[in-house]
């Protein structure tokens, strides 16, 4: 009886020790299969991502703010002050039903701008102004404040009323205060009109010319090929933008073959406007921000009496030196202070797209009023001299010269000749004594027969000829 009880006491501990054996390597391979399934599934994830699904009404929702999110420090110059009210109320069950138990009162304060009127204000920014332009105290009175001062304000405060529910969408600090003052400007002797204004200097690096520069350059993340000021292309060569565009068109009209109704509403604006740029771009050349010195205006400047009007002249004031410029293009309504890449490197060696060369209120655009050429073409950066120069005489000159601008478009590649093999005269044999050599192929080719010297860019077709 006692040898079976110990017989049997073995069995049930190597039983017991064989099932925990079991249970751990079932639980090992089923750890090691949950770890290699959630493995490939992400590298099938990464490697083959999944086509975007049709937006749907769950697509919709704004996406949860995961971790801290500290609200005073999501935008950039605006100061925030927070405070918790609270009041006794009623139930919990009757407070949670009330969306007026539980709210944000968003209250925005800005304080409107008033513009300098005198050159002794605009002196405060810039000290420079009055010496390098002496007739500028005869203009700039208290009542030369054009009124595109305050409609530029007007809009900037319209768009932060729209726009207060979308607090991402407001304007920072930095672009709210952007303009120290518009003036409109008249000289008493020779009545030339200028429109002044003094702001900070962003960059602008748009712009796109195949006839002058076939390699795009495109440096912001921003980049668009197109600039107000346009003009026909004189060459057969493409805008080097143009595959990129087109590209984007054939993905729109491809996606539009299986998205949703709304969805294909939305495609098909696009596609329009990729087909308008497509023929844009086969039809003009643009300035290029990287070599053209040329300034932007807000869209709310170019209307009015005081208007500034693309391809009109004009100078940029920064530090003690005068830029020759134009104005090139057009940007919105609610911003003010921009310059071509060219002119921004120019002031400061380290500009770039993301990187403005005057942050202060310290530059100093002119306008010449209705000076644009009445046709339109690259620019000529030696008439522009002259211009602005002829220009700022009259409105009493300038104690320094002007910058001169150095063309600094790279120039275009050399084309490579093509060689065209020469005609190779044979021997024949005829049955006179003495045999004359007889030339296979003649210059001038039957009007069956192709071309035997194709002609190319360097060599051109060449005059038909007697024959060897």
């Amino acid at each position: 009886m006692r040898k079976l009880g110990l017989g049997t006491l073995r069995r049930i501990v190597l039983l017991i020790f064989f099932a925990l054996f079991v249970a751990v390597t079932l639980r090992w391979i089923s750890l090691e299969r949950w770890r290699w399934t959630m493995t490939h599934a992400e590298e099938i994830e990464t490697a083959s991502p999944s086509p975007t699904a049709a937006p749907s009404a769950a697509a919709t929702r704004p996406p949860t703010i995961s971790g801290k999110f500290d609200l005073s420090r999501l935008f950039n110059g605006i100061t925030l002050r927070s405070e918790v009210e609270t009041t006794s109320g009623a139930a919990a069950s009757e407070e949670r039903v009330d969306p007026m138990s539980y709210a944000i009162d968003l209250k925005l304060r800005a304080r409107v701008p008033t513009p300098n009127r005198t050159v002794d204000e605009l002196g405060k920014v810039s000290p420079d102004l009055g010496k390098l332009l002496p007739g500028l105290p005869t203009m700039a009175k208290p009542e030369a404040v054009s009124p595109l001062f305050a409609q530029l304000y007007e809009t900037k405060v319209r768009e932060l009323r729209e726009n207060l529910s979308r607090l991402d969408l407001l304007l920072s600090r930095h672009n709210f205060y952007d303009c120290q003052t518009v003036l409109a400007l008249r000289h008493p002797e020779t009545k030339r009109r200028a429109l002044l204004f003094q702001a900070d200097m962003d960059v602008d690096a748009d712009g796109s010319d195949g006839d002058r520069v076939p390699a795009g350059n495109g440096v912001s993340p921003t980049f668009k090929p197109f600039t107000s000021f346009r003009w026909g292309k004189k060459s057969n060569r493409p805008n080097p933008y143009l595959p990129g565009i087109e590209d984007r068109l054939r993905r729109v009209e491809l996606e539009q073959r299986t998205a949703t109704p709304e969805r294909k509403r939305d495609l098909k604006n696009a596609a329009t406007e990729l087909r308008d740029e497509i023929g844009a771009m086969k039809k003009y050349s643009y300035l290029i921000g990287t070599y053209d010195p040329f300034i932007v205006v807000p869209a709310s400047f170019t209307k009015g009496s005081d208007a500034a009007h693309v391809g009109d002249y004009a100078v940029v004031i920064a530090g003690s030196t005068i830029y020759p410029a134009m104005v090139g293009d057009v940007g919105p309504n609610d911003r003010v202070g921009e310059a071509s890449l060219r002119i921004a490197k120019e002031v400061n060696g380290l500009s770039n797209p993301n990187n403005r060369p005057i942050s202060e209120l310290k530059a100093t655009y002119i306008v010449f009023n209705g000076t644009a050429d009445s046709s339109w073409g690259s620019p000529d950066l030696e008439k522009l001299q002259a211009r602005c120069e002829a220009l700022v005489k009259e409105i009493g000159g300038a104690s320094v010269p002007l910058h001169h601008w150095v063309n600094t478009v790279p120039p275009l590649p050399t084309p490579t000749p093509t060689p065209t093999p020469s005609p190779t005269p044979s021997i024949s044999p005829t049955p006179s004594a003495s045999p004359s050599p007889t030339p296979m192929f003649s210059e001038t080719p039957s009007p069956t027969s192709p071309p035997l010297i194709h002609p190319t860019f360097a060599f051109p077709t060449p005059s038909p000829s007697a024959t060897f």
